[in-house]
């Protein structure tokens, strides 16, 4: 990569950065939310101003808003963006994707600035959506803008976008637009711009991914509710049974005490106790839980976490034995690690640790695969190389602990392709929490790494 190529593209970025900076901003401002408590109109709004901007590139053969079944049923999917422009002279062929939808806000009370309304405040723009994963459609953008200027609009790197609708809800149309859209979507290599870098300075491809099993349970001890007072001390009720089943899942020390999971070793990066308190919250005099090192904890060592619980709310608690009590369970895997066997392995645990004879039914549970990626293909060396020199550090290899399931599906529908895992998070991006924010020069050393990508990738032959 030659210097005064890195020179090119950086001073076009720069030319450009203010008016991509107010493109995410206004997609900021459109509330997104595909849960179906939220006003599905707002999707639509999202999706056509994405669509929108893509068309505005004018490089693509199409670029349309499309939908897909969710699932066996006839219900339409949320709407997602779905841009073609095919490969010449034998060059690769790129798929971008990311998401247009967002997380819900949560309590206004606890945000600082107005969720919907993005505010440029230290160096960083806050707002729901500003770096998941509104940020990856603008560096997609900003940087397909550059390879046009660069590279001339007939270039000969083969081009697909999918702007997904419905990430932030479980992707129920995911496979089935796959299924429908393959010949559109099928590339040499895919880039999901929806993960992080180690530092604002430090930039990272993810090549790891823990899985995730979601368990429903209820546990029953009576046919009917009985006076506390009456009853108590003899008939264990669902409540205590449910917490007694609950405390099994950990050791003393908090690791995992389901057996048979997955456990590995994960990167040797610098990380201190004192920077994961900085960057989770964790209050002071409350210990970490677990054991081996830390990034392993969270990249490659299962984790299980009760996500929810159904009992009697303290708000109308009488003295009363529950005779039912119920808890969602969310487990996360090893990259390594099959999920259906590790979600068989969990319910085996729980019913050989309910106490008291209690009774256990198991709801429909979810499962997403964990992530590895290739480390020695062609993409891969493409882009690590383009980071290093957009950022000005080597880039490095990073895992991230929680789940992007559709990517098993990505690389069952394409299994010859190599998946980049991108993205312009970091530590105090705090994305599905209050308060989310993108770093701007992050965002700028995005959007030039991924037009080096391209514009590297636009000179070499088809791997």
């Amino acid at each position: 990569m030659s210097a005064e190529l890195l020179h090119q593209v950086t001073e076009s970025v720069i030319d450009e950065f203010a008016s991509r900076v107010g493109e995410l901003c206004d997609l900021v401002r459109i509330p997104g939310i595909a849960w179906e408590a939220f006003d599905a109109s707002n999707l639509d709004k999202s999706a056509q101003a994405v669509r929108d901007l893509f068309a505005s590139l004018e490089i693509f053969d199409s670029v349309e808003v499309v939908t897909a079944k969710i699932g066996d049923t006839d219900k339409d999917g949320s709407p997602a963006i779905l841009a073609h422009r095919a490969a010449k002279n034998g060059k690769p062929h790129f798929l971008l994707y990311s998401h247009h939808d967002v997380q819900p806000p949560g309590p206004e009370s606890d945000w600082q600035t107005p969720a919907f309304e993005p505010t440029v405040k230290d160096g960083r723009i806050f707002g729901r959506g500003a770096a998941d994963d509104k940020a990856g459609i603008v560096a997609h953008v900003a940087a397909l803008s550059v390879l046009k200027k660069i590279a001339g609009a007939d270039f000969d790197l083969g081009l697909s976008v999918f702007i997904e609708g419905e990430e932030e809800a479980g992707s129920e149309s995911f496979r089935n637009f796959l299924n429908d859209n393959k010949s559109a979507l099928e590339a040499d290599a895919i880039v999901v711009a929806d993960s992080g870098n180690w530092t604002v300075e430090i930039p990272a491809l993810t090549t790891t991914l823990r899985g995730v099993v979601t368990q429903p349970m209820e546990i029953q001890t009576l046919d009917h509710a009985l006076h506390s007072g009456m009853y108590g001390g003899v008939v264990p009720d669902a409540t205590l049974a449910l917490i007694r089943v609950l405390a099994s899942l950990h050791n003393e020390d908090g690791s995992v005490a389901v057996e048979g999971l997955t456990h590995s070793a994960a990167a040797e990066l610098p990380y201190s106790e004192d920077a994961l308190r900085q960057d989770s919250g964790l209050l002071d005099g409350v210990s970490t839980i677990g054991k081996g090192s830390l990034l392993s904890r969270v990249w490659t060592q299962p984790s299980i976490t009760v996500i929810g619980m159904d009992t009697k709310p303290v708000a109308i608690a009488s003295n009363t034995l529950l005779p039912s009590a119920s808890a969602v369970i969310s487990m996360r895997i090893a990259p390594g690690d099959d999920p259906e066997d590790a979600a068989e392995k969990l319910r085996a645990h729980i019913l050989a640790h309910a106490p008291f004879g209690a009774r256990v039914t198991f709801g429909p549970h979810q499962t997403g695969r964990p992530f590895a990626s290739d480390t020695e293909g062609w993409a891969f060396k493409v882009a690590k190389d383009a980071l290093g020199k957009a950022f000005g550090h080597e880039s490095v290899e990073m895992g991230v602990g929680g789940s992007i399931p559709f990517i098993a599906d990505l690389t069952e529908v394409f299994p010859n392709a190599q998946i980049l895992v991108t993205g312009v998070e970091d530590a105090d991006s705090r994305a599905h929490s209050p308060n989310e924010s993108v770093h701007l020069d992050t965002l700028k050393g995005a959007i030039i790494a991924e037009a080096l990508m391209l514009l590297n990738s636009n000179s070499l032959s088809r791997a």
